[in-house]
């Protein structure tokens, strides 16, 4: 019984956890669009305590210590400019964010899996020009043939993406939760319809 209350006792609220913070750099923008930029709220108030960022919006919610209480931040921005990394690492993520989610021979966007275009076994190396998203059945049907014996056709070539292209791309992928409050800082420099 003892163990039981002293346990009930520590639990963090579990509503809590449910309250990320939106990351925006220090011109406003989202560190990254997808994923999306986002801490746990013990990180963003850390941040705020270390005088990192600056809170632009806030949840209802209502954290206390003993000393103070303080409203859940929902949208920090860092107060010093974190420059984009240039290079984009490959990887199964940022490959399936190229060929936007969807198979590149059928369009399919369901049991993706990756496809050397021209097979390991005939020389292709694993490299943004040689690799592709690919549905199973696809790659199954393609198995280690080339493109012409295979009789099948990419809708796009495969390109080496840079990280404006990967950032584009994100922002059409839009997670399945957005908090109202975040609104604002993700589509600003989107242009405006006429």
């Amino acid at each position: 019984m003892d163990g039981d209350f002293r346990t009930e006792f520590v639990r963090e609220p579990v509503a809590l956890k449910q309250f990320p913070a939106l990351v925006l750099n220090a011109d406003y923008r989202p560190l990254s669009y997808y994923p999306l930029s986002l801490w746990p709220w013990q990180d963003a108030i850390k941040a705020v305590f270390l005088d990192r960022v600056d809170i632009l919006a806030h949840y209802d919610e209502v954290v206390r210590s003993q000393r103070m209480e303080i409203q859940v931040p929902s949208v920090v921005v860092l107060r010093e400019f974190v420059k984009p990394r240039k290079r984009v690492a490959f990887t199964r993520f940022n490959l399936f964010l190229r060929d936007e989610f969807a198979c590149q021979y059928c369009g399919s966007r369901h049991d993706l899996t990756f496809d050397h275009v021209v097979p390991r076994k005939l020389g292709g190396v694993t490299s943004w020009e040689n690799v592709v998203a690919a549905c199973a059945p696809c790659n199954l049907r393609k198995g280690s043939k080339t493109l012409r014996l295979s009789g099948m056709k990419l809708r796009q070539t495969p390109r080496r993406p840079d990280a404006e292209l990967l950032r584009n791309l994100g922002r059409r992928f839009p997670p399945n939760h957005l908090h109202e409050s975040w609104l604002d800082y993700l589509y600003w420099d989107t242009e405006l319809d006429a």
